[in-house]
């Protein structure tokens, strides 16, 4: 792709990025006066918010790995009934809405929960309700790239280094380990980035003693109006936030390698040791990321038929379809954003990891910048989608540049060798072979629009009141009637976001589906064929 071109193409998520996000962060700091970039850490109470979102963010990260890795070691090499079903229910928390996490954590760990209920404690107050929510986010993001990174481990290595009197340890730590540390430090910056800069889980499971810098940002913006203060922590959230998520950029374009042809064959498993070690996986899997989804659904269908109908109620009604609306119009725009992001990136790592900027600024603080920045526009509806699009758009462009890695070079060589130009190229070549990425972006942008909390809370209208908006409401009410009303509200939540995600990622025809490995095969003589004709 020429640099003309890449360059028309950059200047449109660049220019997204610069008036809906970057402008209104600088509005933002402006408004706060006189900024003292040291004053999170010379006072007591700020610093020690930003050593606990650190600290958080750090266990999650060494957790995961710990517990994820040994996972996805089974996995990849253990052949077993269900397994395929494993690795789809892997992208259940993927898809969840951040508010449903946090309360199907509730319903394990907190008042009333399947452990108090077990005789054990009620941690409702304590650090681990907000590190059990992470795990359930983040240790499937460990397991699913752990498993891809242990399918690139060739064959004929293994078994020539077994064949020498290796141990399976030894084989694991000198030739597996060094293969897959790559995509775990990648998995593992995702990690931290989600972790550190999280807002609905800090919320709702931190409370007082264990908030987060980014809740903290929304006290100080939206109650106490110390914008002086907020613009300091998002700057530090900024500084450590960027560094991260541009070690991440240049670990993905390290990693857009080929992949290999003879990856080690699965086995079923025969010993006791590896049965129990299947068992165990399975259970570490069940405990943290299958458990508070099926915890929301026990209790929600405990509650009874009172409880439930509070699906049939006007606000519900107006609150789902707001919910849709909103979603179908993000989604739109944020595919538009990614492609042109991820075309003009495929060769730059500053490129790809400004396609992060809207996880490392802190979106509560960019929100409260455009009440401030654009006042004309306060409760507009076309400011709340591009608010939704700016969040939803960097998984399809991070999704289309994995795929643009994985594509062959030598296609899109062979039409241009024919005449053709690059819009043809992308039109004709390019695209048809990204289309499953672009579908697989385009569900994780729906899921995340269907549950975008932190956005609306500042942006929405009343009568614009969105799923996420109203199961917080219901949780902010006290009595045992609100919050079956809000379990149910979970319900129809996480409902929603994966049947958006089930219709736009999984409903792709066979022959789309397998569009890359035709094109691996037979792409360049196909390509010439067409061109020839045309």
């Amino acid at each position: 792709m020429k640099t003309p071109f890449r360059l028309a193409l950059a200047a449109l998520p660049l220019a997204f990025l610069l008036v809906l996000m970057v402008a209104p962060a600088i509005r933002l700091l402006v408004e706060g006066g006189q900024l003292s970039l040291w004053t999170p850490w010379q006072d007591v109470y700020l610093r020690r918010r930003m050593i606990w979102s650190l600290v958080q963010a750090l266990s999650t990260c060494a957790l995961s790995g710990l517990l994820g890795l040994p996972v996805a070691w089974v996995l990849a090499r253990f052949e077993f009934a269900g397994r395929s079903w494993v690795l789809h229910g892997l992208m259940l928390p993927f898809v969840v809405p951040t508010l449903v996490a946090a309360m199907g954590v509730l319903a394990v760990l907190g008042p009333q929960g399947v452990l108090q209920s077990l005789g054990g404690p009620d941690l409702q107050g304590s650090p681990w309700l907000l590190i059990y929510g992470n795990l359930f986010f983040n240790l499937c993001l460990v397991v699913r790239a752990s498993t891809e990174a242990l399918g690139q481990v060739g064959a004929t290595r293994v078994a020539a280094a077994r064949t020498l009197g290796a141990t399976p340890w030894r084989v694991f730590w000198r030739i597996e380990w060094p293969a897959i540390a790559p995509w775990l430090l990648s998995a593992l910056c995702l990690v931290f980035l989600y972790c550190f800069s999280g807002f609905g889980l800090a919320l709702v499971l931190g409370g007082q003693d264990y908030a987060t810098v980014e809740v903290e940002i929304y006290t100080l913006v939206a109650h106490e109006l110390e914008l002086a203060q907020a613009g300091a922590l998002a700057l530090w959230m900024l500084a450590l936030t960027g560094g991260v998520a541009l070690a991440y950029a240049a670990l993905a374009r390290r990693l857009a390698t080929p992949q290999r042809h003879d990856p080690v064959p699965r086995c079923r498993p025969s010993s006791a040791l590896q049965w129990a070690s299947l068992c165990l996986a399975l259970m570490v899997l069940a405990v943290f990321c299958a458990a508070p989804l099926l915890a929301i659904l026990v209790r929600a269908a405990a509650a009874g038929w009172p409880a439930w109908q509070v699906v049939l109620d006007t606000t519900t009604l107006q609150a789902l379809w707001n919910s849709l609306r909103f979603t179908v119009m993000a989604v739109a725009l944020a595919t538009l954003l990614g492609v042109a992001h991820a075309l003009a990136a495929r060769r730059s790592v500053v490129l790809r990891a400004l396609a992060f900027l809207p996880f490392v600024l802190s979106p509560v603080a960019v929100a409260f910048g455009l009440l401030l920045l654009y006042p004309q526009w306060t409760a507009s509806l076309g400011l709340l989608v591009c608010a939704y699009a700016l969040l939803a758009y960097p998984f399809v462009a991070q999704s289309l540049a994995a795929g643009l890695d994985a594509m062959p070079e030598h296609l899109a060589q062979a039409a241009r060798s024919l005449g053709a130009s690059p819009w043809h190229v992308f039109w004709r070549v390019t695209l048809p072979l990204l289309r499953p990425a672009l579908r697989r972006g385009m569900a994780f942008a729906a899921a995340t629009a269907v549950g975008e909390f932190a956005v609306t809370l500042f942006l929405s209208r009343p009568e614009w009141a969105t799923l996420t908006t109203l199961v917080y409401e219901y949780l902010g009410r006290p009595g045992s009637a609100n919050r079956d009303a809000a379990l149910v509200l979970a319900c129809l939540l996480m409902a929603l976001a994966l049947l958006a995600f089930t219709v736009i990622e999984w409903a792709a025809p066979p022959r789309v589906r397998h569009a890359r490995h035709h094109a691996s095969r037979h792409g360049q003589h196909r390509i010439e064929k067409e061109w020839g004709r045309a």
